[in-house]
């Protein structure tokens, strides 16, 4: 399995200064077949760390650093490590973060769950949470589903993540996809090794992340940024030369582009 993060080792966190609270969010890709039972196959995910802070005053999101954790199977044979990775992560997850963040959560932990076929303790434990996520706060950590949860601050219809960060003023265009899909470029790595392939992937769930990490710290009224914040800018400075893919020419072209 391919483990990449920017934490000294997979099983860290940032650091978390006197008077902040971090915020993790959960983002999880699979292959997708609703033709068989139990046929969606997870193959990569990852977390976004943000710290932010707990003065009532919401922080600049323009200029704040991440933390990330990223994991992908080396081949369809490690999709049992890769779930037992993320139930690992999302334990870590909840016993670290004072907010957790996901876009359509739930379905992720069902995707893990289901893969798996065995009782996941932390994403079960995350899914209870989820449930319980609109009662009146008890202890642990809050959680902020960004396709259900934030419809107060959007004026469109749409809930797809893309759409949610239009709405918000992120700029998160995406050019793993130009003339391609998920899918096929998953299959690509699988079948031919190429590496881009595979960042490419890792590069988009990371996005998602990313800007689902900035979209619940808005709604939490955590923080804030100058309309038409450059996600793609956030990953290259994030993720520095940790993959090749932020920087060819394709991705590093939108690096000076906004909305």
């Amino acid at each position: 399995m391919i483990i990449t993060t920017s934490n000294s080792a997979p099983g860290d966190h940032p650091a978390c200064p006197s008077g902040s609270i971090i915020l993790a969010a959960v983002d999880v890709e699979w292959t997708k077949n609703y033709r068989v039972r139990n046929g969606n196959i997870p193959f990569c995910y990852s977390v976004a760390w943000l710290t932010l802070p707990v003065s009532g005053t919401p922080a600049d999101l323009d200029a704040a650093s991440f933390s990330y954790l990223s994991a992908y199977v080396d081949s369809p044979m490690e999709t049992q490590d890769l779930i037992s990775s993320a139930d690992d992560t999302l334990a870590h997850v909840l016993h670290h973060a004072a907010l957790i963040a996901g876009h359509q959560l739930c379905s992720d932990l069902a995707v893990l769950s289901r893969a798996a076929g065995r009782l996941l303790q932390a994403a079960t434990e995350l899914h209870a949470a989820w449930q319980r996520r609109r009662l009146p706060a008890g202890a642990g950590p809050r959680i902020i589903d960004t396709r259900y949860d934030i419809g107060h601050l959007l004026s469109g219809t749409s809930r797809r993540l893309v759409d949610v960060c239009a709405d918000l003023d992120l700029d998160v265009t995406q050019p793993e996809l130009r003339g391609t899909s998920m899918t096929a470029l998953h299959r690509h790595w699988t079948e031919t090794r190429e590496v881009s392939a595979r960042e490419k992937i890792s590069v988009l769930n990371l996005r998602h992340s990313l800007s689902t990490a900035l979209a619940a710290a808005h709604a939490a009224e955590g923080g804030h940024w100058k309309p038409g914040l450059n996600v793609n800018q956030k990953l290259a400075a994030g993720l520095g030369d940790a993959f090749a893919w932020t920087q060819a020419p394709a991705f590093r072209a939108l690096l000076e582009h906004h909305q």
